[in-house]
């Protein structure tokens, strides 16, 4: 496989202090680079801009850039909120509800905890910047893991086809003869 791990993910934000000390405080990241530029460097562009790294446990980092003169807002405002999120993996449900008390001390709100089809438990917030955070723990074995990978490619077949998922029986037989909906079927 020619790519190892996710290296980082750039966003931009409104301000890379603010951002920082979210990221450092709020979730325990580590602020471990900063980069500052009048030029991109990839295309030469004129472009005064502030490049910020903060990495997580295993080595992946979130990366955000301070662009104060460019166009753009900081997300798509269109599209729903729930869609574009950075998903942050907790090592369990506790650690995931005590992050939900602490977040909530600090007056941050929080939707959730979401379970989703006893596959992960997540809760919801937002950054400084707007962008949604969800922080999740799994909940399923790795055998049920093993199944969902198997039937991946007939569900992405399936949607390719119809852009409708209640036509799901047409590629398991029913609409139980897939793996989510055996977990929703369970109760």
């Amino acid at each position: 496989m020619l790519c190892k791990k996710l290296h980082h993910a750039a966003f931009r934000c409104r301000d890379a202090e603010e951002t920082v000390r979210f990221y450092t405080e709020v979730l325990g990241l580590k602020f471990t680079h900063a980069m500052g530029a009048d030029h991109v460097p990839s295309t030469g562009e004129y472009s005064p801009h502030m490049h910020v790294f903060l990495e997580m446990a295993d080595g992946s980092n979130l990366a955000f850039f301070e662009v104060p003169h460019a166009p753009g807002a900081m997300r798509d405002t269109a599209m729903p909120d729930w869609i574009q999120h950075f998903a942050f993996e907790v090592e369990s449900v506790e650690a995931l509800r005590e992050a939900k008390t602490r977040l909530e001390a600090r007056g941050i709100e929080v939707v959730g905890p979401t379970n989703h089809d006893d596959f992960i438990l997540s809760i919801y917030f937002f950054d400084p910047n707007g962008h949604r955070l969800e922080l999740t723990t799994p909940t399923c074995e790795a055998s049920r893991l093993r199944m969902f990978e198997a039937e991946a490619p007939r569900v992405l077949a399936l949607w390719n086809e119809t852009h409708d998922w209640s036509q799901r029986e047409r590629a398991f037989g029913s609409k139980e003869g897939y793996a989510w909906d055996k977990v929703r079927s369970r109760g």
